[in-house]
C-alpha cells in the first residue's frame, strides 16, 4: 500500500508570525483528516525554527525546500542537511524546477544534493518534469528518465526506496495551468515503470493543484497526493486539497 502525501511548498514566502499562524491553522486541521495521510510543509529556511515549534509532536511533518550537496565547508550561502535535520526536517525538496530553471542546477548537481540528504538520514522529495517547449516536441519522458537517471547512476537501483517522487511539469507550475489528469497519469505510469520495486513509491503531482482540481488529479491510479505551491499558503485550501487524497492507493 502507498501512503499519500501532501506536502506544501511555501516558497520565498511569509514573516515569522505568519509562518507560524500558517503551521497552527492546519495542525489544528489534521484531526479532520484520515489518518493514512502524511502531510508536510516546508517553510524557508529561516522559518525552519517557528515550524518546528509548532509541528513538534504533532502529526504535521516539517521538510526544507533545498539542501547542500556538501556537508560542511566554505560554501557561503548553503544549508547543509544535517543542520536541517537538527530543526527537526525529516524531508527535503531536491531538484524543483525552479532550482533546474531559474538558477541552472544540472541533474548532476541535482543527484549529489540527493544524495547528501539520504546520507543525512532524511527523506528527500526528488522533482522531474518537463518544460512545454519539451512537451510540445514529444521527449516529456526521455527529460524524465534521464532525471531519474542522474540519482540512479549515482547511488543504485535502490536509490528510491526511501524517498519522494514528485513530477511537477515546468509549464504548469505557478501559471494557472493544470496537465489534464489523464496527462499527469500518464508520466505517473511512466515513472513507476522506471523505477524499480516502485508499487511502494509515493509520487506526487505538482502544478497549479487547488481545491477545485485536487479530486480529479488524486483519483488517477498513479498519483497518491500533491506538492502544492500557492494554494498551500491558505490554510483552508491546503487542508481542502488535503481532503482529496484517496485513503487507501
Amino acid at each position: 500500500m502507498r501512503t499519500p502525501i501532501v506536502a506544501g511548498n511555501w516558497k520565498l514566502n511569509g514573516t515569522r508570525a505568519s509562518a507560524r499562524s500558517l503551521a497552527q491553522s492546519i495542525v489544528d486541521g489534521l484531526s479532520q483528516l484520515h489518518d493514512a495521510l502524511r502531510v508536510i510543509v516546508c517553510p524557508t529556511f529561516v522559518h525552519l525554527g517557528e515550524v518546528a515549534e509548532v509541528t513538534a509532536g504533532t502529526p504535521l511533518a516539517l521538510g526544507a525546500q533545498d539542501a547542500a550537496d556538501q556537508q560542511s565547508g566554505a560554501f557561503t550561502g548553503e544549508v547543509a542537511a544535517p543542520m536541517l535535520a537538527e530543526y527537526g526536517c525529516r524531508y527535503v525538496i531536491i531538484g524543483h524546477s525552479e532550482r533546474r530553471h531559474v538558477y541552472g542546477e544540472s541533474d548532476t548537481l541535482t543527484a549529489a544534493k540527493y544524495a547528501a540528504v539520504q546520507a543525512a538520514g532524511l527523506t528527500p522529495i526528488y522533482c522531474v518534469g518537463e518544460t512545454l517547449e519539451e512537451r510540445e516536441s514529444g521527449t516529456t519522458q526521455s527529460v524524465v528518465a534521464r532525471q531519474l537517471r542522474a540519482v540512479r547512476d549515482l547511488l543504485g537501483d535502490t536509490c528510491f526506496a526511501d524517498a519522494v517522487i514528485a513530477y511537477e511539469p515546468v509549464w504548469a507550475i505557478g501559471t494557472g495551468r493544470t496537465a489534464s489528469p489523464e496527462q499527469a497519469q500518464d508520466v505517473h505510469s511512466f515513472i513507476r515503470g522506471e523505477v524499480p520495486d516502485a508499487q511502494s513509491l509515493s509520487i506526487l503531482y505538482g502544478g497549479s493543484v487547488k481545491p477545485g482540481n485536487a479530486g480529479e488529479l488524486f483519483a488517477m491510479p498513479d498519483i497518491d497526493g500533491g506538492l502544492i505551491g500557492g494554494a498551500a499558503l491558505d490554510a483552508a485550501d491546503f487542508l481542502a486539497i488535503c481532503a482529496a487524497t484517496r485513503m487507501e492507493q
